[in-house]
């Protein structure tokens, strides 16, 4: 029998677990872990509000076992909203339960809410379980686009 999976949105009395899946999925993807000040960020910038992002955590029976990471962003040709994914994460013993589907669910259903035109994300070219997963799901890899990134470092010095 399959057990039964929350998904509860982050608040103040269970964002510490929220903060030890996000170290967890830092390791699974073998990269440094947000530092004190990056966790005070992501406090203050997911409770407040006016949130900068919106998180939920998946759960099954008193275990924290997932998490989920998502904003808004918009699309002028559409001109309707996107819903970006951040993070879709799953503990590697609690994966193959369903908990990940719930999570990409729980997207989906965001995002008719909100009358989006599209739901848009990442995946790791080496991450073959996630590129499976979202496969299952539907969506397609657009690999007429690629992706940059400028980070703080670099932009500071613009002005």
């Amino acid at each position: 029998m399959r057990n039964k999976i929350e998904i509860e949105k982050i608040k103040h009395e269970n964002f510490n677990h929220f903060l030890v899946l996000i170290d967890k999925l830092a390791e699974y993807e073998k990269l440094d872990p947000p530092d004190h000040k990056a966790k005070k960020r992501l406090r203050i910038d997911g409770l407040h509000d006016n949130a900068k992002y919106e998180a939920f955590l998946a759960k099954i029976g008193d275990n924290y076992v997932g998490y989920l990471i998502y904003f808004m962003t918009y699309s002028s040709f559409l001109a309707l909203p996107t819903l970006y994914i951040e993070d879709i994460f799953v503990l590697e013993e609690s994966r193959k339960k369903g908990v990940g589907q719930e999570l990409f669910n729980y997207c989906v259903k965001k995002a008719k809410e909100r009358k989006c035109g599209r739901i848009e994300w990442h995946v790791l070219d080496w991450n073959k379980l996630g590129q499976d997963f979202y496969k299952k799901n539907k969506a397609e890899h657009l690999s007429n686009w690629h992706y940059y990134r400028l980070t703080k470092d670099k932009f500071d010095s613009f002005i």
